[in-house]
């Protein structure tokens, strides 16, 4: 990972999806590259959400989600979200047509001075700002 570049939920959850080895493969790539060159962030938010889906969709056990998520924080850029981000997002929402919650992965892209933010969910090369949006399993 050469860019400081945003990781949504998506990419944190294909990394215990062993249904889909592929893709488990590089998103586990792109999170060993992230962390050694400093350049993975991510928000509180995609925390929050990585650990709902990871221990209902995917069945990882709840020791094992808090354990990665304490993994996580220490070796990515972690941003919080704050009432403004919240406004941020919304207003993005309303120019761009995303969902609320895509749109707030979007702003905090933004904040944390990402120039890449990879998500499998949103518009592969679609530039918002100065973020360009990568789908890494196109």
């Amino acid at each position: 990972m050469k860019e400081r570049s945003f990781l949504d939920t998506n990419i944190l959850l294909y990394t215990d999806d062993s249904k889909e080895p592929e893709k488990q493969a590089q998103a586990l790539a792109l999170l060993k590259s992230g962390w050694q060159t400093g350049n993975a962030v991510i928000s509180t938010q995609v925390l929050q959400e990585y650990f709902a889906a990871a221990t209902r969709k995917l069945s990882v056990p709840v020791e094992t989600a808090r354990r990665k998520i304490e993994l996580l924080s220490a070796r990515a850029d972690v941003f919080s979200i704050a009432p403004d981000d919240i406004v941020q997002a919304i207003d993005l929402h309303r120019l761009h047509n995303f969902s609320f919650w895509d749109s707030l992965i979007v702003r905090m892209a933004q904040k944390s001075a990402c120039t890449v933010l990879l998500s499998e969910d949103m518009q592969d090369g679609r530039v918002i700002g100065n973020v360009r949006i990568v789908n890494p399993f196109a």
